[in-house]
């Protein structure tokens, strides 16, 4: 019992916190921009499954926590399911019901409604941000070159201490934050390195090592290195409108890492192990929430980016799915076939789902529940 109640605290209490907090803002995303387009909301859930408790207001919303807490939906009057798949009332409604009625709205309505739930993600995680720099400061250091690695590759293409580092892969840096990143995510690859020495510029092409690393959580990854180092990290605050702009730029890096990494995994360069699922968010939520609330809000915000991101991809079922739709039907004048929807949410329930069975197979293994449950049957 003891057990339970310690891995309650540390790890699922965490872990519902942070899905709770991201999934109620993309979904109120929706729920907003819907309202202020006329249509009608049926359900609010957060969670899936069966509801643990709820209310109805006066707009006859039903708002409720659902015993599942991975996710949650709004379901507008006239969806046929949480995946917003039309139902077929619709062909039946008369001129008043279609008033409110998701699928009989203007179709540049309908994109809003969609864009809302990732647009509100990317919102709350800036708007975090900021606050935090303006706060709690931005981790930052200078980018200067602190310490060369004697046999690390820059040291090999002549990069020396004290070199002030200004652009990578073709990227202005401000920060040695900013260098890390993009060598992280060129490991094995040749990218050009620009600096300043004594004021002098000078131009470098450099291909980082592989490394193979452990984060602190267990997590195995393969990362560039190019062996350099700062020597000096300072948290600095912002006013607010230089914090916010941090914040964007951030929010920025952290999508299009995300993109570029997994753009790496499907050509092969890079491996799959680092995607991670529920059991893996959850680990984190724990380990992150020891190092205070400040960590917790931070990753929060990072955790909602990668959800308004997902949510983006053109997937049916996805928020992003919908989108392309939607985009068809603006351009042809006249909504994609029934059928044809039909047939792209089951393709989309299918892409979904295995990717679900996959991250939560790394998951397993990550844990070692894999190599536990082998040893028992060995």
């Amino acid at each position: 019992m003891l057990h339970i109640l310690n891995f309650a605290q540390h790890y699922a209490l965490p872990f519902i916190v942070v899905i709770s907090i991201v999934v109620f803002v993309h979904e109120f995303g929706h729920y907003w921009v819907a309202r202020r387009c006329g249509v009608k909301i049926e359900t609010f859930s957060l969670g899936f499954g069966q509801e643990i408790f709820g209310w109805t207001d006066k707009r006859g919303t039903r708002w409720k926590v659902s015993w599942l807490p991975l996710g949650g939906y709004v379901k507008m009057f006239g969806d046929g399911s949480a995946a917003s798949t039309p139902d077929a009332s619709v062909h039946t409604m008369n001129d008043e019901e279609k008033r409110v009625a998701f699928y009989h709205q203007h179709v540049d309505k309908r994109m809003a409604v969609v864009v809302a739930g990732p647009a509100s993600n990317y919102l709350f995680a800036i708007i975090v941000l900021t606050m935090l720099f303006m706060f709690q400061g931005q981790p930052y250091s200078p980018a200067d070159i602190g310490t060369v690695m004697e046999d690390g590759v820059a040291a090999k293409a002549g990069l020396l201490a004290g070199d002030h580092v200004v652009a990578v892969d073709n990227y202005v840096v401000d920060r040695f934050e900013d260098i890390k990143r993009i060598v992280a995510l060129n490991a094995g690859t040749p990218i050009p390195v620009q600096i300043e020495r004594n004021g002098v510029p000078m131009d470098f092409t450099i291909t980082p090592d592989v490394v193979s690393t452990t984060d602190r959580f267990g997590g195995d990854h393969k990362l560039g290195r190019i062996g350099i180092a700062s020597d000096k990290i300072v948290y600095r605050k912002w006013p607010p409108l230089k914090a916010l702009q941090q914040a964007v730029l951030e929010a920025w890096n952290l999508t299009s890492g995300t993109i570029k990494a997994m753009g790496q995994m499907v050509m092969g360069t890079r491996g799959t192990e680092e995607l991670g699922g529920p059991l893996r968010i959850a680990e984190l939520s724990g380990h992150v929430a020891e190092d205070g609330v400040v960590a917790l809000i931070w990753f929060m915000a990072v955790i909602s980016i990668n959800l308004g991101l997902i949510n983006l991809f053109p997937v049916p079922l996805l928020d992003g799915g919908h989108l392309v739709f939607y985009m068809a039907e603006r351009l042809r004048g006249r909504p994609i076939h029934e059928k044809v929807q039909e047939a792209g949410a089951r393709v989309g329930v299918c892409l979904v789902l295995s990717l679900m069975v996959f991250a939560t197979w790394n998951d397993l293994v990550h844990l070692k529940v894999i190599s536990y449950l082998r040893g028992l049957f060995s």
